[in-house]
């Protein structure tokens, strides 16, 4: 039985002894402390007090053991299953709740990328993000399938390359940091050699908005989201035009 058949029909858990849900956690809890370079088998194995080899019986490689990992942190929440709501606010919560399983498992923006979605709880995410697109009234787009599927594509890479950005600048996105460059630009950007950039400084551009409080300060998604979401619009617009 392959890994998918293991998590859509899974066994129930034993009272002791290694099982696939245990070994996840104990795999998530590693890459949650010390990132992707924390998780192995030995460790993982270690974690949970048996041999390495052990753990092969259930897992038969690291790769397997990545994809139960992302699948294991990657339920969908009960919040996206809520009727009534139009298709950009559909996308919006669907991406803000990626937002925040991103945020809590910085780990999964660096997994390698091998294909497309493959696990139980990576196709309910697509799916949910499709079923939001779909319908003709009111509140749906009216798109085909194929639009569809290129609008959820270009939604969620958008969201794994900011989330990754986030993860990778890690502190130096901090609103210390980001005032520090600030003043940094201020004081070496020529307004004669640079006018447009030197505008864009004086005019805050690169500073946080006024308001925004401190634990808030950080790198986010919602300018650029709402950016795809126009030109999303745009094709639907299009499409009913034809």
């Amino acid at each position: 039985m392959d890994l998918w058949e293991r998590l859509e029909r899974p066994e129930p858990e034993p009272k002791t002894g290694l099982s696939l849900p245990r070994i996840a956690r104990a795999a998530v809890e590693l890459a949650d402390e010390g990132g992707l370079e924390a998780v192995s088998m030995a460790r993982v194995a270690a974690r949970l007090g048996f041999t390495t080899m052990s753990l092969y019986r259930h897992v038969k490689n690291k790769d397997e053991l990545l994809l139960l990992m992302l699948d294991s942190v990657a339920g969908v929440p009960a919040s996206l299953d809520e009727p009534g709501h139009d298709w950009r606010d559909g996308l919006r919560r669907w991406c803000r709740a990626q937002w925040e399983m991103l945020r809590t498992h910085a780990w999964i923006v660096h997994l390698p990328i091998t294909g497309p979605p493959a696990t139980p709880n990576q196709l309910a995410w697509t799916d949910r993000a499709l079923a939001v697109l779909g319908g003709t009234g009111p509140g749906g787009t009216g798109l085909d399938e194929r639009d569809k599927a290129g609008v959820v594509l270009l939604v969620a890479t958008y969201m794994h390359a900011t989330a990754r950005l986030g993860a990778d600048l890690g502190s130096a996105a901090s609103s210390a940091s980001i005032a520090a460059h600030s003043a940094l630009l201020g004081s070496r950007v020529d307004a004669r050699k640079l006018p447009a950039l030197r505008a864009a400084v004086d005019a805050g551009a690169f500073d946080y908005p006024a308001g925004v409080p401190e634990d808030e300060r950080r790198l986010g998604y919602e300018f650029g989201l709402e950016r795809i979401l126009d030109g999303v619009e745009a094709l639907i617009n299009a499409r009913r035009a034809i």
